[in-house]
Formats: structure tokens, C-alpha cells, sequence
């Protein structure tokens, strides 16, 4: 990759880590299936959480690799994960610095947004939505800096992949909330949190060595290999609670959850077939496929 010019478009590209949206996306998706489904579906919120979401995921991306440069992970003979677009000379510090900027305020501005199109519509005036901006803004942060090197990552991403995104997709849209959406936003995180867990498996060597307390290096390979099943089941039996409210008919569970951990216990077996190594990037890339596969179905699903 040396031909990549510094500070250049398609490095800024590769920086921004599209593979990774995937997660921002689906979230916004089934809030918006859910709120499609129950009649209160609204185009300008939705589509304004998406390119919200999406900012904020770039935003870390880019947190993310300016820390781990500067911290010297991403420097090591031994690292296993992709490419850092700091760590190759890609993008110079400074620049990522501007870039987590503008990443940021591009969000802001789509949140912003938001405001002014459900403003007044909603219960405490939109001033929630405010607060919540902000948390999000916070954690970005809170989570690269200290909060992943604490083990406290799965619980982040069931929080800022599933309840947040989820039902403030559908707030913004229904002005309230029920039952549904916290079950959809529980399904959500915990789906995407597979490729937290995954990413964490492949990464518990060098993370023991560099001091990040992840739960698979607290306790173990063996944990992280079901814990990394345990969590698509997890989300898949959550699904019969749409089963049960009528909104899944038994059939559509069947192609649409069901086909999911089916996927996913494929991808399962082969990860602990490579066990350990750079292979395990490979694992990451189904797992994303995946993950996307339970949102397109789901949203289809569900209407």
C-alpha cells in the first residue's frame, strides 16, 4: 500500500473504515422497519440518524486509530488486526486530528438537523435529543481512551448499537417509545457485539500485553468462542417476542432470524477451526456480512 498517496482521498477513504458502517447502519434500519411497521415512519429523521450514526462510527474510527498510533499498538511486529491508516503514513497526526474534527461536527450538523425537523413534536421538546448528542460525542471518546482497555466494550456497544441508535431511530419518528423497540434494540446490539467479540478473540495475545482487560482476555479463548455463539443465539431467541406481539409470523422467523444463526454458527465453527492468527480477519468480514443479513432481513421481516 505505499503507493497511497498521503492525506489523499482514498486514504482518507481506507482511514474511514467502511466495512465498519455496517454497524452505525443497521441500528437505523430497524428502528426504521419497526417504526415502517407500526405506521409512523418518517423519511428526513431517518435518513438524518443514518448519516448521524454513520458520522459518529467515522468519528471513532478515526479516535481510534490517532490513540492506538500514538499509544504504539498499532506499531507492533506482532499486530493481527488491518491496516491503520496513521501507523502505515497514510494520514499524518495532525490531519487526523482535523479529520476527527470535521468528522464530528458533520454529525452534530445531522443531529442537528433532526432537532429541527421533530422539534416541538416531541414529549420534553426535543431537549432529550440534545443530551443524548452529546453522550454519544463522550463515549466516542471515553470508549478508544479508557473505557475498552477496562472490559467494559460489550456493554458499550449494547448501549450505543443497540439502545440508542435503535430507539432513537424510532423515537424521533413514532415520539415515543414501547416494548418492541427495546427487544429490537437488545437483538441489535447484541448482534453487532459479535464482532466486537470476535475482534477481541483474534486480538487476546496482544491486548494481554498491552493492558486491555477485554472479557475474552480476562477469561479466556474458550469464553470468547462461546460467548461469540452465545450472542447470535441470544439475539435470535429474542426474536420470538416479535412471534409472540404478532408482528413475526412463525414462517418469517424461520427466513429471516433462524437464517441468520444458521450463518452465524457457520462462521462460529470456522472461527474456532483457525483459532488464532491473522486468518481471523476473514472471520470478522462473515461476521459483518451477517450481521448485515439479520437487519436487511428483519427489516423485511418486520413489515
Amino acid at each position: 500500500m505505499n503507493e497511497i498517496k498521503q492525506n489523499s482521498p482514498y486514504a482518507w477513504f481506507l482511514a474511514a473504515r467502511p466495512k465498519t458502517l455496517t454497524g452505525a447502519i443497521i441500528p437505523v434500519l430497524l428502528g426504521s422497519a419497526l417504526a415502517f411497521s407500526d405506521g409512523q415512519f418518517k423519511t428526513a429523521p431517518a435518513l438524518l440518524c443514518a448519516l448521524f450514526a454513520c458520522g459518529m462510527q467515522i468519528a471513532a474510527n478515526f479516535i481510534n486509530d490517532l490513540f492506538d498510533f500514538q499509544k504504539g499498538t498499532d506499531r507492533r511486529e506482532d499486530r493481527l488486526g488491518p491496516q491503520r491508516a496513521c501507523a502505515e503514513g497514510w494520514i499524518t497526526p495532525a490531519a487526523m486530528k482535523t479529520g476527527i474534527g470535521i468528522a464530528l461536527t458533520l454529525s452534530c450538523l445531522a443531529g442537528l438537523a433532526v432537532l429541527f425537523t421533530v422539534w416541538g413534536q416531541l414529549p420534553h421538546g426535543g431537549w432529550e435529543l440534545v443530551v443524548l448528542g452529546v453522550v454519544c460525542i463522550l463515549f466516542a471518546f471515553l470508549y478508544t481512551t479508557l473505557l475498552s482497555y477496562r472490559g467494559w466494550g460489550d456493554v458499550l456497544v449494547l448501549v450505543f448499537f443497540g439502545f440508542v441508535p435503535v430507539c432513537g431511530t424510532y423515537y424521533v419518528q413514532a415520539y415515543t417509545l414501547n416494548m418492541d423497540v427495546v427487544v429490537l434494540s437488545l437483538v441489535s446490539g447484541l448482534a453487532i457485539d459479535t464482532l466486537l467479540m470476535v475482534n477481541n478473540y483474534r486480538d487476546r495475545e496482544q491486548d494481554a500485553v498491552s493492558g486491555k482487560c477485554t472479557l475474552v482476555v480476562r477469561y479466556g479463548k474458550k469464553f470468547g468462542e462461546n460467548m461469540y455463539l452465545a450472542l447470535g443465539i441470544a439475539a435470535v431467541l429474542l426474536c420470538f417476542w416479535f412471534v409472540y406481539t404478532g408482528k413475526l409470523t412463525p414462517l418469517e422467523f424461520i427466513w429471516a432470524p433462524c437464517v441468520y444463526l444458521y450463518m452465524h454458527a457457520l462462521t462460529w465453527r470456522k472461527m474456532i477451526q483457525i483459532g488464532s492468527g491473522k486468518k481471523l480477519n476473514s472471520i470478522l468480514g462473515e461476521t459483518s456480512r451477517n450481521m448485515l443479513f439479520l437487519g436487511l432481513l428483519l427489516a423485511v421481516a418486520l413489515n
